[in-house]
């Protein structure tokens, strides 16, 4: 239960981080943690993104997988930015502005980064072999 927890709060902190890089770039993906109450709504909008990746998300990984076999797999990655965009429509801690173009890529660019950020952090998490 406490790696859950753990996996739990580097994927909050992968979402606030991949939030300021997109910030940078002037994409709309945005967080609010100045407060308590925007801290525990992130909390709780990285938890349904959880859920929707691993139900709906599954789903359509398999229901794609001729189109990600035509593209080596990167097809995924359009899967996931279509996760997160519908987990930032719920405003749960994180949104998406923007048109719609502007929306998705914003969303196809922070899931890269939440991705990436997730997985350097999630080496120095410990294994689930040591159980």
């Amino acid at each position: 239960m406490g790696k859950l927890l753990l996996r739990w709060l580097v994927l909050a902190i992968s979402v606030f981080a991949a939030s300021l890089v997109t910030h940078a770039l002037k994409l709309g993906f945005e967080v609010d943690v100045h407060t308590i109450d925007g801290a525990l709504k992130l909390l709780i909008g990285v938890a349904v993104l959880s859920f929707l990746n691993a139900t709906l998300g599954r789903i359509l990984k398999i229901i794609t997988i001729p189109l990600s076999c035509i593209t080596l797999g990167l097809f995924s990655l359009v899967v996931n930015a279509f996760i997160l965009w519908i987990a930032a429509s719920l405003e749960l801690g994180f949104k998406i502005t923007g048109s719609v173009l502007h929306s998705f890529i914003a969303a196809f660019v922070a899931s890269l980064l939440i991705s990436f950020i997730n997985g350097v952090l999630g080496v120095f998490l410990p294994d689930d072999k040591d159980d």
